[in-house]
C-alpha cells in the first residue's frame, strides 16, 4: 500500500495533536500558577488523550474473524462471503469495523484500482458471543487474486486514533473466469485427418460420412435415413447408420501483444477477445471439436493441447482468468508458429486488433495458413472506437483482403452485444 504523505499524517491525527497541545499548554499554566484548576484541566485532558489511545486497541484486542465465500466466480457475477466475529471475552465491545483487501473491487474503473472495502459495522458485540452476516461483492475483473487479511478497526468513542488488527482466517484465493455468452453455431469446417466416431453432426464442409449399418428408429432420428425395403421386411422402422470421416478442429489465437490492446479495463479490445475466446471455447468443448489455445503474453504463455469435454474447457478457463496482454511477440510471428501445428481442414480463430502497421505481416501468416488449407475465422476490432473519442473506423482495406483469403469474419465495436454479433 502507498505511504500516506506528511499532510495526509497530520490530517489524519489532527485532534489528537491539538488534544496534546492543549494537555502540554495545561501543564504549564499549573506550573506557573499555585491553584488546582490548572492541575485538574490537565489531568482530565491526559486522560481523555490516553482514552483515545487505549480504548480503541482494548475494543479490537482478541476479536477473531472468518471470512466464508466461494473459490470461483464469473466476471460480472455478485458473490456473497459470509463473515463471522467473536468476542472470547467476557465485556463486549462496540464500533468495530471490519475492512477487507479486495483487489477485484474497483478494477473495472481504470482511474479507482482494486483496495479494501468495508464489510461492516459492528456496533454491539456482547461477551462470548459471534456475529455473522452476509456481504454481497461484484466481481469486476478476472484474474485469480489473493484475498485478505480482513483487518479489524476501531477509532471509538473520541476518534483520536485508529487501532487495526489483522486476521488471515477463511477464504484466501478467489479466481474470476471471464463473462460467457452463448453461441449457437459458427461457421467451421472438418479436418479430413481427424475421426471422430459417434453421432456427431459435422459442420458445414466437414466432408462426406460412410454408411455404417442399420439400426431401430428412434425419436429425433432424420426421416430421410429411414430404409424402407428392411423397414417393410421386419413390419419396424429401421434407419442407416453413418459414421462421419471428418470432425472439425478448432484453434483460439489470442493476440497479447501490449501493442495491440486498446481501451481502458473492460472497455479494450483484449478484454473483449478474453471474452469471446472463452465463448468460442465452450461452443467447441460443448459440440465435441477439438479445441485448442495459443498465446504469447509476457507472463503466460497459451500453448494447450487439443481437447474436448468439461475438463478441457475448465483448463482453458483457467488460462483465460489470468491471461493478460503483456507480451512483446508480433501477432504475425505467433500465427506463423500456429501455422506450423495446423492439420489440414482446421479452423482458427484471430483476433485482429493491432495497428495498421503490422497489418501487411499479419495478411502474410494468414496467407500461409491458407496456404496449409487451414480456414479462418476472424474477429476484427474497431480501434477507434476503444478510444476516448471513439469515432466509427475504416477497416475496408482488412476486410476486403480476409474475403479474399475466404476467411469469415466479425467485426466488433465497442459497447457491441456480443451475443447478438455471433448468433446472427
Amino acid at each position: 500500500m502507498p505511504q500516506p504523505s506528511l499532510a495526509g499524517w497530520l490530517t489524519l491525527r489532527r485532534k489528537a495533536i491539538v488534544l496534546l497541545a492543549l494537555t502540554v499548554v495545561a501543564y504549564l499554566s499549573a506550573l506557573n500558577r499555585d491553584q488546582s484548576l490548572p492541575w485538574a484541566i490537565g489531568a482530565l485532558l491526559g486522560a481523555t488523550l490516553l482514552t483515545g489511545f487505549l480504548w480503541p486497541r482494548w475494543l479490537v484486542r482478541r476479536l477473531s474473524v472468518t471470512r466464508r465465500g466461494p473459490s470461483r466466480a464469473e466476471e460480472g457475477e455478485t458473490i456473497r462471503f459470509r463473515v463471522e466475529v467473536s468476542n472470547p471475552g467476557w465485556l463486549p465491545r462496540f464500533m468495530v469495523e471490519l475492512v477487507d483487501r479486495l483487489p477485484f473491487v474497483g478494477l473495472a474503473d481504470p482511474e479507482q484500482g482494486g483496495g479494501e472495502k468495508v464489510l461492516g459495522v459492528l456496533a454491539y458485540l456482547p461477551g462470548r458471543r459471534t456475529s455473522a452476516f452476509d456481504v454481497p461483492v461484484l466481481c469486476e475483473k478476472r484474474g485469480h487474486y489473493r484475498l485478505g487479511p480482513v483487518s479489524l478497526a476501531s477509532c471509538f468513542p473520541l476518534g483520536l486514533a485508529e487501532a487495526r488488527l489483522r486476521r488471515n482466517d477463511g477464504v484466501q484465493a478467489l479466481t474470476i473466469y471471464p463473462d460467457v455468452f452463448s453461441i449457437l453455431g459458427l461457421p467451421l469446417r472438418g479436418a479430413p485427418s481427424q475421426i471422430h466416431r459417434g453421432g456427431y453432426l459435422l459442420p458445414e464442409g466437414a466432408g462426406a460420412a460412410e454408411f455404417s449399418g442399420l439400426r431401430e428408429y428412434r425419436r429425433g432420428d432424420n426421416p430421410r435415413h429411414i430404409h424402407w425395403p428392411t423397414t417393410a421386411r421386419l413390419n419396424e422402422l429401421m434407419v442407416r447408420e453413418y459414421e462421419p470421416l471428418a470432425s472439425a478442429c478448432l484453434s483460439i489465437v489470442l493476440d497479447q501483444a501490449a501493442e495491440s490492446n486498446v481501451g481502458l479495463g473492460k472497455e479494450s479490445t483484449f478484454e473483449y477477445a478474453v471474452r469471446i475466446a472463452a465463448s468460442i471455447a465452450r461452443y467447441g468443448c460443448t459440440q465435441s471439436i477439438r479445441t485448442r489455445l495459443a498465446g504469447a503474453g509476457g507472463q503466460t504463455w497459451l500453448q494447450g493441447q487439443p481437447g474436448t469435454g468439461d475438463a478441457h474447457y475448465q483448463g482453458i478457463l483457467d488460462q483465460l482468468a489470468v491471461v493478460d496482454c503483456d507480451g512483446v511477440t508480433p501477432y504475425a510471428r505467433l500465427l506463423d508458429q500456429v501455422a506450423q501445428t495446423t492439420i489440414r481442414g482446421e479452423t482458427v480463430v484471430i483476433f485482429l486488433a493491432e495497428q495498421t502497421a503490422r497489418t501487411r505481416e499479419t495478411l502474410h501468416a494468414l496467407t500461409l495458413l491458407r496456404a496449409k488449407q487451414a480456414n479462418l475465422f476472424a474477429v476484427i476490432f474497431d480501434r477507434d472506437s476503444f478510444t476516448a473519442a471513439g469515432p466509427a473506423g475504416d477497416n475496408a482495406q482488412l476486410t476486403a483482403a480476409l474475403i479474399e483469403l475466404g476467411a469469415c469474419y466479425v467485426p466488433v465495436r465497442r459497447g457491441d452485444d456480443l451475443v447478438q454479433l455471433f448468433n446472427r
